[in-house]
């Protein structure tokens, strides 16, 4: 195959390179005139096709017009520079900038973030917003402040968790009974699970595909954008839109890399990426509307259940209130102040 030919600003960079070579040991290499003063990185660990990273690239292209190209934010989707755990860590030490994580995973290092995923807590987005946008959702970021990271912008939106298999139709609370479930590495879901008598397997989510593949678990649990974007339709047979549980992505930055950028530039990348939020949001609604008619088209069966019976198995447990007792009472109150009392 022939290389491409040479575009007019890669001539000019030859040229200039050249020239470069030519003269003396002692001269000065600047800087170019249009490199970006402030370079970033923001991680992902979506498919390049889901909202979270549209909607961040464009609230990247709006940070470099903004700040007249001062700021140059480079997204690194589906896990390129490792995985969830792996980049909570570089984000933590600063060598990521920026991450988007969902709430049940950042539970592993900030617990109470776990919290907007108790098991059928929330009855609705309209639930979902008002605590998350209100007195629990600033408890949150207050809690996750107190790291070496911070929240960026409001949550974004990872949807109501649904639970998919490959072979077992999960109609009940007792069909879970066994059920091997790839859940994410966080203690909420694999209790969650638990309590239904299922056997949870937690595996980060760039191993999910494969673990479904090879059958090491049953089915998995996730939302429908993800089951879409992950293309995990190929490998499962039915969905059960159980609504489980919400969850969300918080975007993190490294509180000492953001604290070094100028304070008119902090203003800006906040406020962009907070306006994707918003975007972002309404984009997981849509799909939400659409996805279940592109999925069936895809092979995939639904089945619909009664989340009663799988709230009132919860409520035979000692969830609710091994739970309330992790998180504290503070949080517990202003998570029942939405979603009623819990057990």
């Amino acid at each position: 195959m022939t290389e491409p030919k040479p575009t007019p600003a890669k001539l000019k960079r030859r040229q200039l390179l050249a020239a470069g070579a030519a003269l003396p040991l002692f001269s000065i290499v600047t800087r170019r005139a249009d490199a970006a003063e402030f370079e970033l990185k923001y991680a992902t660990g979506q498919d390049p096709t889901h909202p979270v990273n549209l909607r961040a690239k464009e609230a990247h292209d709006r940070i470099r017009e903004a700040t007249s190209g001062r700021v140059n934010i480079k997204l690194f989707p589906a896990n390129q520079l490792g995985s969830d755990t792996d980049l909570l860590a570089q984000v933590r030490n600063g060598s990521v900038e920026f991450f988007n994580l969902s709430s049940l995973i950042l539970s592993t290092f900030v617990p109470v973030s776990g919290i907007t995923s108790v098991g059928f807590a929330f009855k609705g987005y309209d639930d979902v917003w008002k605590a998350m946008d209100g007195d629990l959702g600033n408890h949150i970021r207050a809690e996750i402040a107190k790291t070496p990271i911070f929240t960026v912008s409001r949550i974004w939106d990872n949807g109501f968790r649904h639970v998919t298999s490959s072979g077992r139709e999960i109609k009940s609370a007792a069909d879970l009974k066994g059920f091997k479930v790839r859940v994410p590495p966080a203690p909420p879901l694999t209790s969650l699970f638990k309590a239904l008598d299922a056997a949870p397997s937690p595996i980060n989510f760039n191993e999910v595909y494969t673990a479904l593949q090879t059958k090491v678990v049953e089915g998995q649990e996730n939302p429908l954008a993800i089951i879409s974007t992950a293309r995990l339709y190929e490998v499962q047979k039915t969905c059960s839109l159980t609504g489980h549980v919400w969850d969300g992505y918080w975007v993190l930055g490294n509180k000492r890399a953001f604290q070094k950028l100028p304070p008119d530039v902090q203003q800006v990348i906040t406020r962009e990426i907070d306006k994707s939020a918003i975007d972002q949001r309404a984009d997981v609604a849509r799909l939400s509307s659409s996805l279940v008619a592109e999925l069936k088209a895809k092979g995939v069966g639904f089945i619909d259940v009664q989340q009663e019976d799988f709230r009132n198995k919860l409520a035979s447990t000692g969830f609710y209130g091994e739970w309330k007792s992790k998180y504290g009472a503070a949080p517990w109150d202003l998570l029942e102040k939405v979603s009623g009392k819990l057990g």
